[in-house]
């Protein structure tokens, strides 16, 4: 289907995007970051049902690491997903925006809203999700979920040694930062076209939209949908899940 005759983003299903490929060197030894239990059920899975929780998501494509899609299709198996959401598992490649290009590959062509989410980010609520597909289906080529930054960020000349002084060179006026958080939103074309044409200084999926020249929008993120890299991240991760059972029933 051609760009011209498929629908608008805001009459076409929506699909996600879980590239979850990587190591988490960060988190120490061990199973891939995105395969770490949380409160016993690995976070992955926990990201999945948080995407699929939407009712916009009819599709969620995990890009599993390369000689990992049979392990980490068995894991979609072996939890209880949302019936009414299909899942498809692709093997990743050597960098994140080589998976997320993966991902895109194997979408059907009547997607136009494309996800895409951190693995590690396992407990975004369902109406940060929404709240991005709703900006697109609005109109946004691009959308990220953002929080304003708490701390006073200062721009420094980097040190040659870890560990030494750095000379502070900037002081950023605090009030327009935000701290980036996912999933990220977008027409389905133009994440296709930023993948096509982007390779240089790639931070993350709307970075590339942006040296595009288009408009990337930011909506309010959520304080739970910070990215687990470290272990007191795990810990912090862990008393969400016991406050939500303790709200909610479960």
């Amino acid at each position: 289907m051609s760009d011209e005759s498929r629908p608008s983003p805001a009459q076409t299903p929506v699909a996600a995007v879980i590239p979850a490929a990587g190591r988490g060197v960060r988190l120490g030894p061990g199973a891939p970051k995105a395969l770490r239990a949380l409160n016993g059920t690995p976070m992955l899975i926990h990201a999945v049902r948080a995407l699929a929780a939407s009712r916009h998501v009819s599709l969620v494509i995990v890009v599993a690491p390369p000689d990992g899609a049979a392990e980490v299709k068995s894991l979609l198996d072996a939890h209880a997903l949302p019936e009414r959401t299909d899942f498809l598992v692709v093997p990743g490649g050597d960098t994140r925006q080589e998976s997320v290009r993966l991902g895109l590959d194997a979408l059907p062509p009547e997607y136009g809203v494309v996800l895409v989410h951190d693995a590690a980010r396992p407990l975004v609520p369902v109406d940060t999700v929404d709240a991005v597909i709703e900006a697109v289906r609005a109109g946004a080529p691009a959308v990220v979920p953002a929080l304003p930054l708490a701390d006073t960020v200062k721009e420094v000349e980097p040190a040659a040694e870890a560990g030494e002084p750095e000379p502070v060179v900037a002081t950023p006026e605090r009030a327009r930062l935000r701290a980036v958080q996912t999933p990220q939103g977008f027409d389905r074309a133009t994440l296709i076209r930023a993948h096509e044409t982007v390779t240089d200084n790639v931070t993350d999926d709307a970075s590339m939209v942006e040296q595009l020249g288009l408009t990337v929008v930011a909506v309010p993120g959520h304080e739970e949908a910070f990215k687990v890299t470290r272990p007191l991240d795990l810990v912090l991760a862990e008393a969400v899940l016991a406050r939500r059972r303790l709200n909610d029933g479960f």
